[in-house]
């Protein structure tokens, strides 16, 4: 019999890990290719990970609520089969031996030496739970001492971080030179060191916590701040013709396509266009480098029932005529609404659009969704007076405007591309053509 490990799999340029959120099979229990082994979340997108291969489950590296990083082993599956070449598995010899070498050159070994942990019995330790112990210098008798609350009593991350909370006295980890930690281990390390906030409430006061992707929004958002220097351009357009165009073919074409006819598309076809008159705009940045896309992929920001947002993308937007463009749209917007899109349907954007009028709003200052450049929010339409330019003269009369906003990024994108950047979208919708058919 062989091994197979399951790793998390790759779900796009700006998703490095995934929070365990379920696991649909237990230890010993058969597993078909293709058939979902464990669901996992994103700041995306909630989704599954397939068994690659037939077997069975024989090892779980990681409890419910643990963080992953793509590419880290999250299961082990027995399969039928010849065991690895040999000189695969030398290779991975080598790369490991390599790989030890590293981290014994840069520790500094304390007089005593630290046992690593190991599972016993009928205990199991997580790859998690043993780093922590191993930084740390948790002997295994400490270890098995512990109390576990997870399945089957088994010690989660949040029971040897609360052990090492309590632990009196000085361990030989802090006699030690620590090595460079695993990602999670940082985390950790950076959670133990942050002060703890403290609630203040009169106790009538409602404490509400804040949900899984609410966190993973707050902490994207804020690092997109502190990453892009957010800068601001604002224009109002005229979209009588594209208002009145819409109300004239929308209930045929709904009758005709099956679809509603909503702004959102028009907006995305202008958009797209505009993109492709200034492709400055569909960059993003890497370092010291700037990587202009061949793709035009459109982000569209979308509301969810319980608050928060989700951004699905129209992928090649500029290459759908208007009716391929409604059907996205929509298909796009109701599956996220109804929490079934894929991951694939919310990777490689490389510029966003929020509807901000949706809400009753006339303007907005987004944020940018990184790594992209760009982010246009879409003002409310509004009846207003306005001065008409006629060759007999000037009059007032009644007009559909709206503002458009664009949050990019000065690092890359001076004043003078933002601005006629949104100015060629003010421009596409106000000679929009009333007699069109589509």
């Amino acid at each position: 019999m062989a091994k197979f490990e399951l790793k998390l799999p790759k779900m796009g340029e700006s998703v490095a890990e995934a929070t365990i959120t379920s696991w649909l099979k237990e230890v010993g229990e058969t597993i078909e290719m293709d058939e979902p082994i464990v669901e996992i979340a994103t700041d995306k997108v909630d989704s599954e990970v397939p068994s690659e291969v037939d077997g069975v489950l024989v090892e779980r590296f990681f409890n419910v609520d643990d963080v992953v990083q793509v590419g880290e082993v999250i299961a082990v599956i027995e399969i039928d089969g010849k065991d690895i070449p040999k000189e695969e598995e030398e290779a991975d010899v080598e790369v490991k031996e390599e790989a030890v070498e590293q981290i014994e050159q840069s520790i500094t070994i304390a007089k005593e030496v630290v046992t690593p942990v190991i599972s016993n019995g009928d205990r199991f330790y997580s790859p998690l739970v043993k780093n922590i112990a191993k930084k740390e210098g948790i002997t295994q008798e400490e270890l098995d001492a512990i109390p576990g609350t997870g399945k089957d009593g088994r010690v989660t991350k949040n029971d040897i971080l609360g052990y090492l909370e309590n632990r009196e006295g000085k361990t030989l980890g802090q006699n030690i030179v620590k090595q460079e930690a695993p990602i999670e281990s940082k985390k950790e390390e950076k959670a133990k060191a942050a002060p703890k906030e403290i609630v203040i409430s009169n106790g009538e006061d409602e404490i509400i916590e804040m949900s899984r992707m609410g966190k993973l929004i707050a902490h994207h958002m804020k690092e997109s701040l502190q990453t892009s220097a957010h800068v601001q351009s604002f224009i109002e357009a005229d979209v009588t013709n594209v208002w009145n165009w819409r109300n004239k073919i929308k209930n045929d074409f709904q009758k005709r396509e099956g679809e509603k006819l909503t702004f959102t598309p028009i907006f995305m076809e202008v958009i797209a266009k505009s993109l492709r008159d200034y492709p400055m705009m569909n960059i993003s940045v890497q370092g010291d480098s700037i990587i202009k896309k061949k793709d035009i992929n459109l982000g569209m920001a979308t509301a969810l029932p319980d608050g928060n947002l989700i951004v699905p993308v129209i992928k090649n937007a500029d290459q759908l005529n208007l009716v391929g463009m409604v059907k996205k749209v929509n298909d796009l917007a109701n599956r996220a609404r109804e929490n079934k899109l894929n991951p694939d349907d919310v990777q490689e954007g490389t510029y966003t659009v929020t509807n901000v009028g949706s809400f009753g709003s006339i303007m907005g200052t987004p944020i940018i969704n990184q790594p992209q450049v760009g982010i246009l929010a879409l003002g409310a339409i509004r009846k207003v007076p306005a001065v008409i330019e006629t060759p007999e003269g000037d009059f007032i009369g009644i007009r559909y405007k709206m503002f458009l906003s664009h949050s990019y990024d000065h690092r890359v994108v001076n004043g003078a591309l933002g601005g006629m950047f949104v100015k060629a979208v003010k421009d596409y919708l106000e000679a929009w053509e009333v007699n069109r058919e589509i």
